[in-house]
């Protein structure tokens, strides 16, 4: 999916995600632990997105995968979504949706806004 990033929105983003880290730790730590499954499967950012958000998954489902990984997978991101605390990461979800999944999910893992600023085409 191609995404446009202002350097303004992508800057408000992270500081939301920074407040995210310090109001909900716990959800922000399991979060981040989704991610990393996500880039170590190859999965679509956009994917775990739309997962996380109810949305219809099926033009960023991975193919050619096992359905037992995919399972997998989603045991491992219902831990997230059934999360006490999960609205405050939907808010941000939504509020920046127009960054992308991709580009939020980089900033939680410490990319800069400056790094990710312009159109990019992020597969992950």
């Amino acid at each position: 999916m191609i995404t446009l990033g202002s350097h303004q929105e992508l800057k408000q983003a992270k500081d939301a995600l920074e407040l995210l880290e310090k109001a909900c730790p716990d959800l922000y730590e399991k979060w981040i632990s989704i991610i990393h499954l996500t880039r170590a499967l190859h999965f679509k950012y956009q994917y775990m997105g739309a997962l996380l958000m109810n949305e219809d998954t099926r033009r960023y489902a991975p193919e050619f995968v096992q359905g037992s990984v995919i399972r997998l997978y989603k045991r491992e991101l219902r831990i997230v979504q059934d999360h006490e605390e999960i609205d405050a990461l939907h808010q941000i979800l939504r509020r920046y949706q127009h960054a992308g999944a991709a580009k939020l999910s980089l900033l939680a893992l410490g990319y800069t806004p400056e790094s990710l600023v312009g159109t990019s085409s992020i597969i992950h």
